[in-house]
């Protein structure tokens, strides 16, 4: 009797890069991934897109030749429908802020580990982030961001929710029913809105947290918190 069990599908990666030794290296990294295969590599988004349209995550460089904004670049690859892990030098902090802030699955440094970018590829992959302590330095590095005014109790409730916490254990630790925690998550939004920092899902709570300090920076491997 034959094995009727479907294949499973690759991950289907894209990069864009303008420089091909990164292309070169990103190949050997992910041909060490079975479950994964580099379907597409270009210069720009233009060109990737024009040629690959079933993408399940794409790396993007922030810089590249063209000039085209990686805002523009994050969307339009999002709208395609693939997850973004954004790949940078750190040379230019404020391309790591901007980029930060949008809907990317993390930053990522090209000096990281071989390691750590496979890894990122398959949480991107799976639909989780990538928290770095780079993605997370480049949100608390904005001291221009409007306050949202949170109580106290909103600010423990945050910082509890936004780490992960169900909210049933957020109600068990600040001794209120989940209703209320739940109340307490739509006002939250709701102040975040107020000022212009959207907080939809609970990765924007996330970045929220992270900006106003009520969650702490990731460390580095080495122990240290690092910045963009």
């Amino acid at each position: 009797m034959s094995d009727s069990t479907p294949a499973v599908r690759p991950t289907r990666i894209g990069l864009v890069d303008d420089h091909e030794i990164v292309a070169v290296a990103l190949r050997s990294t992910i041909n060490e991934m079975p479950e994964t295969e580099l379907v597409g590599f270009a210069g720009t988004v233009d060109q990737l897109l024009a040629e690959h349209l079933d993408l399940d995550v794409v790396v993007l460089d922030l810089r590249l030749a063209d000039g085209s904004s990686p805002v523009n670049n994050v969307e339009r690859l999002r709208s395609s429908g693939a997850r973004v892990l954004a790949f940078t030098s750190g040379e230019n902090p404020f391309l790591v802020r901007v980029v930060a802030r949008c809907d990317v699955a993390g930053v990522l440094r090209k000096s990281e580990p071989v390691g750590v970018l496979q890894e990122a590829i398959r949480r991107a992959a799976a639909g989780e982030h990538v928290v770095s302590s780079d993605w997370a330095a480049a949100l608390d590095a904005d001291p221009s961001l409007p306050d949202a005014a949170l109580s106290a109790q909103e600010q423990r409730v945050l910082a509890l929710f936004a780490s992960g916490v169900k909210a049933q254990a957020v109600a068990y630790e600040l001794g209120i029913s989940v209703g209320t925690v739940d109340d307490y998550v739509r006002r939250i939004r709701a102040k975040y809105a107020r000022v212009h920092r959207p907080a939809h899902t609970k990765v924007d709570l996330y970045k929220r947290a992270l900006e106003d300090g009520f969650l702490p920076l990731p460390e580095s491997p080495s122990g240290s918190t690092q910045t963009p």
